[in-house]
């Protein structure tokens, strides 16, 4: 940032700086979630490619800040290193954001049997990691069990490793007051001696019944490497979990794609068939379209395919299903039909994210319009490819405001604060808490749900729970090609409706509009209306 003194830029310090508090600030963001700042090392084969692990997920030290993030000053000394770490967590508390760190418990820097020896391969090998035994040459051997796809697999079956993760976490909630933690690859923290997912595993009962972390967010990244890892909805009240799940849904809704507006519901409300059977809150869905791992935002709407030959892994690292259009052409175009193509589905992808019920997770540089050129694992790069573009902030500043604009909307209404799913009967109000319509303003019928061709809907909410005067949302979806017709609902003619968003503009908007009996509302092409009221109406 051109504002952030120089040597402080890349660093803890930097982070917590005035400018990226003013941003911060701005766009009314409550918590940053950082990439792991436990101290790591890059493996040689990226040392070879004169490349480094920056994001950071090969862990030495799981008590040790980062010094890459220190400043020049302190970052040979590991007591200022804490103490400049310890500084920014206190500076964003005094901001009012929380600090949640990314922590890898799930393998270590040590990697496979060909890794190097750093700590606990030497100090205890079969307590600290997994093994399972093969048969070679008529004899039984101990190979390393690896569910993470990183060579090693922490034993937090063990006592004494579940100890060692209790112990950092502590550290970090005490000594640092860090707010909260996201547990990398959950799932291969969750298994049994006989390596099976258990999910009243003792790791998490222990976090959940002690007096410190039990007070901190605890976020699940519910999967592992493998197949029967994929555990989403599947921990215990008390955690949150990133649902890829919504993620692919939205990106593929937005796509145009058919048959989703079932899935697509279920996104927008909380994906309460995941959470609720076991009485979890919607806050238990953790919503995002984008994150590190993955194309950014820009990206997602500029490239239909990985672009990761500068990995030196000839293209066959990273996700190859991403749900991507580039609308028209791969890759940056000059052309401005399909430019404004791809800012109206960057609307669409935010406003849509941050209007859903759950928490809403927004990846760090997607206000910027950030790019990492097609790379969609970009794990290895320490420059310009996952670097923020302060110059080109400008070009975002439409983003910037647009999320602010809804985030402010979502804070004022009890619609998102609410501690249940919805549940589509009156409420106490005398309203629906939601309502399924489409374009004629009639309530859904089976035969809509199961229609896979259907591509537009309207979404009514409200906090049905509060009696007497409160806000509601009409929300119109189209994410066809084609223009269509949308009639509001007959007994909602008379409220007094203002249109607060449409993704073809920029905002602001705050429209005042009374709709009058049989008037329609034509929605452009993969378009949101966002209709806001705050008269009182029975639905």
């Amino acid at each position: 940032h051109p504002d952030v003194p120089e040597e402080l830029r890349g660093t803890y310090l930097g982070l917590c700086s005035k400018p990226i508090l003013n941003h911060l600030q701005k766009l009314r963001v409550t918590s940053v979630e950082l990439l792991p700042v436990h101290l790591s090392i890059s493996e040689n084969h990226l040392i070879d490619r004169k490349l480094s692990n920056y994001w950071g997920y090969n862990t030495l030290s799981f008590f040790s800040p980062d010094p890459r993030f220190a400043t020049a000053t302190a970052r040979y000394s590991p007591q200022a290193v804490l103490v400049e770490f310890q500084e920014m967590v206190k500076t964003f508390h005094q901001a009012g954001i929380e600090v949640i760190l990314d922590v890898v418990y799930n393998h270590t820097a040590e990697g496979g049997g060909d890794g190097p020896i750093f700590s606990f391969r030497g100090i205890d090998n079969l307590t600290y990691y997994r093994h399972r035994d093969i048969a070679q040459e008529g004899q039984s051997h101990k190979v390393y069990e690896d569910v993470t796809g990183c060579g090693n697999t922490v034993k937090l079956s063990h006592p004494v490793v579940q100890r060692l993760v209790l112990d950092s976490l502590r550290y970090f909630a005490e000594e640092c007051q860090v707010d909260g933690f996201r547990l990398d690859l959950s799932s291969a923290l969750c298994r049994n001696d006989a390596g099976e997912f258990q999910e009243e595993n003792p790791l998490f009962f222990a976090i959940l019944s002690d007096p410190i972390l039990s007070e901190r967010k605890i976020i699940a990244e519910p999967w592992d490497a493998t197949a029967e890892g994929y555990r989403l909805g599947g921990y215990p009240i008390g955690v949150s979990e990133w649902n890829d799940q919504y993620r692919d849904t939205i990106r593929r809704f937005w796509r145009g794609d058919e048959g989703l507006i079932p899935g697509f519901a279920s996104a927008l409300s909380g994906t309460s068939h995941l959470f609720s059977p076991k009485n979890r809150p919607p806050r238990s869905s953790i919503n995002f379209v984008t994150a590190h791992d993955g194309f950014t935002l820009r990206d997602l709407v500029s490239y239909e395919n990985p672009h990761n030959l500068e990995n030196g892994e000839e293209g066959r690292d990273g996700a190859k299903v991403n749900y991507s259009s580039n609308c028209g052409v791969e890759g940056e175009s000059k052309d401005k039909e399909i430019e404004t193509l791809r800012r109206k589905q960057m609307r669409n992808f935010l406003s849509t994210l941050l209007l859903s019920l759950g928490t809403p997770m927004l990846l760090g540089g997607d206000e910027l319009t950030r790019t990492q050129k097609g790379n969609n694992n970009s794990y290895c790069h320490d420059n310009e490819t996952n670097w923020f573009d302060w110059t080109g902030a400008e070009e975002g500043t439409e983003f910037s405001e647009l999320i602010a604009y809804l985030l402010e909307l979502r804070n004022s209404l009890p619609v998102f604060q609410r501690e249940s799913f919805f549940k589509g009967h009156l409420g106490p109000s005398g309203k629906k808490d939601i309502a399924w319509l489409g374009e004629t303003g009639e309530e859904f019928t089976p035969e809509d749900w199961q229609n896979p061709a259907l591509k537009s809907l309207q979404v009514y909410l409200s906090d049905s729970e509060s009696p007497g005067r409160s806000e509601s949302l009409l929300l119109m979806f189209n994410t066809s090609n084609s223009l269509r017709s949308f009639s509001i609902p007959s007994h909602l003619i008379e409220t007094s409706w203002q249109l607060f968003l449409r993704t073809d503009e920029r905002v602001p908007f705050l429209r005042p509009m009374k709709v009058r009996e049989a008037e329609t509302i034509e929605l452009p092409p993969q378009t949101l209306f966002v209709f806001r009221s705050s008269a009182r109406e029975n639905f």
